[in-house]
């Protein structure tokens, strides 16, 4: 999305819609689990709770980056 279409800078705006769609994963992945472990598939399920940490620790390196950028030119609105 381009920054005049929404007044947020694109690397901004790109790492919260990474970070949101990480922990929204996250929440999801709970049910996976239980799939796997009600089919008594342990492979499986370990394989998801493996992808569940991947994308939780994506979205705290996520939420690091846009600390920095917080108070930066990269984080709020475009001046015009």
């Amino acid at each position: 999305m381009a920054t005049g279409e929404t007044g947020f800078e694109d690397v901004f705006y790109d790492l919260v819609a990474i970070q949101y769609f990480s922990l929204k994963a996250g929440h999801d992945y709970g049910q996976y689990v239980r799939d796997a472990e009600n089919a008594g598939l342990d492979d499986v399920a370990k394989f998801v709770r493996e992808v569940m940490e991947q994308d939780s620790e994506r979205a705290a390196r996520c939420h690091q980056f846009l600390r920095q950028l917080t108070g930066t030119e990269h984080a709020g609105p475009k001046a015009q």
